[in-house]
């Protein structure tokens, strides 16, 4: 007996290794979970049966028309080994002529959630003599991170590259967000997420100097600064339509990020992220009052603070009311 274990042993080693050698990928075991099928590779890799043959399209609408407008001319891929396509390098938005609009949420998926509450401690744009295409938010080690919106995973695993820990979702809308120098990864390539799932941990590996959440937004492997859609400062989107345009592709993104009119078509401008500022509460003044005083909400107030519209505020306490 120990001799036919030995050999059945050797044979399968055997195998794996004719395998791994002919970049074969031989399905060795299944195995039945609750979200369905799974494939067990000769390779020591797995995937859900469901979503062997998945190509990557969430949205075949949106599609049709990236497919129809050859302006755009970009690439919908499907890689879970790699973060962004090296074509994405090569794209030259400046001879996008034409517009897309897509909705950030809709009927269907009709959520946002921000991936984690904090300061934003550093923005879009060129960083010490490089592009920084995302932006950074405070957290600790262990934070929980959660989808921004509803999803499927695309990449989960560590990044030479600087990124360290990342996930990354693709999204229905067309968009794909990334998550990057967590300490622990809650998700798997092809696994369906929806938006408020937590997807893994903050921390600080890869390229980093501190524990915090890269978070990037991405059109087609084509970097969008955040702020075009969210107010980092209110946790909410600016509107739930997304116009895509060559003028979200600036390689240095805009101080004051452009938000389209969902009727026209036509670019504005929002006001400037600017600086937080804090009130301290007087005697007699009420979350009504103070926000009035600083043009504002009592709403905002609640969310700015982490308070209820019932909290009872008391003389000499500081509020955040921008």
């Amino acid at each position: 007996m120990p001799n036919r274990l030995f050999y059945a042993l050797a044979l399968t080693w055997i195998c794996i290794i004719s395998a791994s050698q002919l970049n074969a990928q031989i399905v060795i075991d299944t195995i039945d979970t609750d979200k369905g099928r799974v494939l067990l590779y000769s390779n020591f890799k797995w995937e859900y049966a469901h979503d062997k043959f998945f190509d990557g399209i969430m949205n075949r609408h949106l599609q049709s028309l990236m497919d129809a407008d050859t302006t755009f001319d970009l690439i919908n891929y499907w890689d879970t080994e790699i973060c962004y396509s090296p074509e994405a390098r090569r794209y030259n938005y400046e001879h996008i002529n034409d517009t897309i609009w897509i909705c950030a949420v809709d009927s269907v998926h009709n959520r946002f959630v921000m991936p984690i509450e904090d300061v934003v401690t550093s923005r879009y744009g060129w960083r010490k003599g490089r592009m920084h295409y995302g932006i950074d938010i405070n957290c600790n080690v262990g934070d929980t991170i959660y989808a921004a919106f509803s999803g499927r995973i695309r990449y989960s695993k560590f990044n030479d590259g600087g990124y360290g820990n990342l996930v990354v979702i693709r999204h229905y809308n067309g968009l794909e967000t990334y998550y990057a120098h967590l300490s622990k990864l809650f998700v798997a390539p092809n696994e369906l997420v929806v938006a408020g799932q937590p997807i893994g941990l903050g921390g600080n590996t890869g390229r980093s100097y501190g524990a915090h959440l890269h978070f990037e937004v991405r059109f087609y492997d084509l970097p969008i600064n955040p702020e075009f859609l969210i107010d980092f400062e209110l946790g909410e989107l600016l509107d739930d339509n997304v116009f895509i345009h060559k003028g979200l592709f600036t390689p240095v993104g805009q101080s004051t990020p452009p938000v389209a009119s969902s009727t026209t078509g036509a670019v504005t401008t929002t006001r400037t992220p600017s600086a937080a500022k804090y009130h301290k509460v007087k005697r007699g003044e009420t979350l009504s009052s103070i926000a009035r005083k600083h043009h504002t909400t009592v709403a905002k107030l609640c969310k700015l603070n982490k308070i209820k519209a019932s909290s009872i505020i008391r003389e000499g306490q500081t509020l955040r009311v921008k």
